[in-house]
């Protein structure tokens, strides 16, 4: 707009130019036709035009001389209405890159010497990072935590100009092998680049899980290929797993890392303690409601305003159009939800993952303003103590304490150690202190406890407010700690060939007793539940989404073979294959063998999608249909045993007509179960060695001929 404006006034100056050089020619013209008819007043003059043929030159030669300079400014104009899209951005994001993302100079002008990059996904490694950062104080070391995605990541060179400098890195593997959104553009630069990395010190931790193939892939490549361009690795890699206890794994990696940090810089620790707050308070009581966050991800009113295009923090508000329960009987819930997008200008492709945006029970909420004598409903705001920070807020401020903990921070799952250390200073019990101390220790008593008392009774931070009475933290302090809320993914079980203004998902209601007898509920699952489309005029219920990219994919010619093994919610995203290859058969298009595998515990009260799936049976889109009850017999019978059964119709799709395979479900056992029986099928049927049978799976693999949309 501004540009635009300027544009207008130049030309408005261009004009009014022109019109005054020929007001003024005009004026002069007639004052010396007044003083000619003076002097030959007496005289009789012969008639003569008003101006000559010499007037009229000048008079062209200024119009022309005018209209060249009116066109030259015009396009100078024109120019620089281009540059916001075309040469400005450059300047800017150069200008922004020298003042914002050089880290190396805000780690200079202010005499830091430790920086802690974190590749994070859910919030874990950010977390870690940050933990990372406080403790270097106590080995003279003050920290700085950053995100690789808001630096320049080839400043990483200009690290041995400070002394006794260190880079940490927290990284995370995400999907099949894949680098976090944040940290992707590094990881590209240390693939593709040859930067000269002598005299970086550093070391890398990995957080992964050994339910999935790919465990860590990104955080080891990372730390070898620091290597490879010349840095010298401080202290060996951490390997984090979530499937097991990724805290202990942190904490001990942790502790031996500063043993050798001051090994490799020849310092001691000085031992003192750092509880300095990362946030400090500020009252916002006389802030403007309106501009006031109220559960917006990012952009203040942004869901009063939406804006195209949605993203993990601008999601979309999607009106709930279906909300319809799956099984005919039994005790468990399992629900069919459609979100419609119908004007969003969002599109996805069968397989892609939709986001959902939850938010905590009031009744747990409630339960923390009771046990803190809090008023949640005071407006606040945390703002980062640290200047240079690129990141002002722990999440969007200013808020009442009501969204905060409604909206923003998880209070539902399993606090880590550091909480339990910071809540320390406020026991009023030396019993429940010396509890949190034992838990918050590194010791084998103190980890036992911890493990036991947390992990396995499952307590969140309100169980745990209620077990330790006399523990009555700052309500603010007690926001700085908790982490963010994060979003929940699940598989779009429909085709956008078929429904391309509605995503549907299939989603089991997380409902469960712990060893407390506390009931526990799933988040989003239990939200989801409540809304429920009306019939009257009545507002529809929303919530918040995006939609996710996958390369969990159907082949791209239709006539490709394919299996899909999928019990339980693992059917969710083969509803979507099925979908698109009717959709192609009715359209006249010839398609390839379906055979799904799919399983649940009764076929009268868990068989989601029955009728769709004997439907398409009926008209020929799906060959073959393999069920697995695992209740309806007295020996449980899985798809896995289904799997091994049918060998030789496995081996003539994947083997004879190298046709695809894809498997979604559970992580831990069915998944690993099913990966082995394929190894082993390629190897009998294929008559293949051990090593080739390997190498012809790895290949299925690499040619995404084997995909899987797995969890653990």
């Amino acid at each position: 707009m501004y540009i635009a404006n300027q544009t207008l006034i130049t030309r408005s100056v261009s004009c009014t130019c022109v019109h005054s050089t020929v007001t003024k020619f005009l004026k002069l013209k007639i004052k010396m036709e007044n003083s000619k008819e003076e002097k030959i007043a007496s005289t009789v003059v012969s008639e003569e035009p008003l101006i000559s043929t010499l007037d009229i030159g000048l008079l062209v030669v200024i119009v022309t001389v005018a209209y060249f300079w009116y066109i030259k400014r015009d396009k100078q104009s024109s120019s620089s209405e281009k540059k916001p899209y075309t040469i400005q951005p450059s300047s800017l994001s150069s200008i922004e890159q020298t003042s914002n993302s050089s880290f190396i100079k805000k780690l200079k002008s202010t005499g830091r010497s430790l920086v802690v990059f974190y590749g994070s996904q859910t919030g874990t490694a950010e977390e870690f990072a940050g933990r990372i950062a406080k403790e270097g104080a106590r080995y003279k070391m003050k920290g700085m935590v950053a995100d690789p995605e808001e630096c320049d990541m080839a400043d990483l060179v200009e690290m041995k100009e400070i002394k006794k400098s260190l880079a940490i890195f927290c990284i995370a593997t995400y999907g099949e092998g894949d680098p976090t959104d944040n940290a992707m553009d590094f990881y590209e630069w240390l693939q593709n680049g040859d930067a000269d990395l002598e005299g970086l010190n550093y070391a890398v931790f990995g957080l992964g899980n050994k339910t999935y193939e790919h465990y860590n892939e990104i955080a080891i490549y990372i730390d070898q290929r620091l290597e490879e361009l010349g840095a010298t690795r401080v202290h060996e890699i951490g390997l984090g797993d979530d499937d097991a206890n990724i805290e202990d794994d942190f904490v001990s990696w942790k502790e031996k890392l500063w043993d050798s940090v001051c090994s490799h810089y020849g310092i001691e620790e000085t031992g003192e303690e750092s509880n300095i707050r990362q946030y400090k308070l500020v009252d916002c009581s006389e802030v403007l409601p309106e501009r006031i966050f109220s559960g917006e991800i990012s952009r203040l009113k942004s869901y009063e305003n939406q804006r195209f295009p949605f993203d993990v923090k601008n999601p979309y508000l999607s009106k709930i159009s279906v909300n319809r329960e799956l099984h005919k009987s039994g005790d468990r819930s399992c629900m069919h939800i459609e979100f419609d997008i119908d004007g969003s200008k969002m599109r996805y492709d069968t397989g892609d993952h939709v986001a959902v945006y939850p938010k905590n029970s009031s009744e747990l909420v409630d339960k923390i303003g009771e046990l803190l004598n809090a008023d949640l409903d005071i407006v606040f705001s945390l703002l980062n103590t640290d200047e240079e920070s690129s990141k002002k807020h722990p999440f969007p401020c200013p808020c009442t304490y009501r969204t905060a903990l409604t909206y923003y921070l998880d209070i539902t799952s399993n606090p880590r150690t550091h909480i339990m250390k910071e809540l320390i200073e406020y026991a009023s019990d030396p019993k429940d202190q010396e509890k949190l101390k034992l838990m918050a220790s590194s010791t084998p008593e103190g980890k036992k406890e911890f493990h036991e008392w947390i992990l396995r009774d499952n307590r969140n931070i309100v169980h745990i407010l209620e077990d330790l009475p006399s523990v009555k933290p700052n309500l603010d302090h007690l926001c700085e700690l908790l982490p963010r809320l994060q979003c929940r993914y699940y598989s779009i079980s429909s085709s956008p060939k078929v429904y391309p203004k509605s995503i549907h998902i299939t989603a089991v209601l997380v409902d469960y007793t712990t060893p407390t007898n506390r009931v526990n509920k799933g988040v989003a699952t239990n939200l989801l539940a409540q809304l429920k489309p009306t019939n009257d005029e009545l507002p529809q219920p929303t919530i918040p989404i995006y939609i996710r990219r996958s390369q969990f994919r159907l082949p791209p010619k239709s006539q490709t073979p394919i299996i899909m093994i999928g019990p339980g919610t693992g059917l969710a995203p083969f509803r979507g294959f099925i979908q698109e290859r009717d959709y192609a058969r009715k359209e006249g298009r010839e398609i390839g063998e379906m055979v799904l595998y799919f399983g649940c515990r009764k076929k009268d009260e868990d068989f989601i999608y029955e009728n769709e799936l004997q439907e398409y049976v009926a008209n020929g889109t799906l060959t073959k249909l393999h069920l697995a009850f695992s209740r309806d017999q007295p020996e449980k019978q899985y798809v896995t045993h289904l799997l091994e059964q049918n060998a030789d119709e496995l081996w003539n799709i994947i083997g004879e007509k190298s046709g695809h395979l894809y498997v979604c479900g559970d992580a831990r056992s069915m998944a690993k179960d099913v990966h082995n029986i394929i190894e082993k099928v390629v190897m009998e049927k294929g008559q293949m060695t051990n090593s080739q049978a390997l190498n012809y799976v790895k290949k299925m693999e690499q040619q995404k001929r084997y995909s899987a949309d797995v969890w653990s």
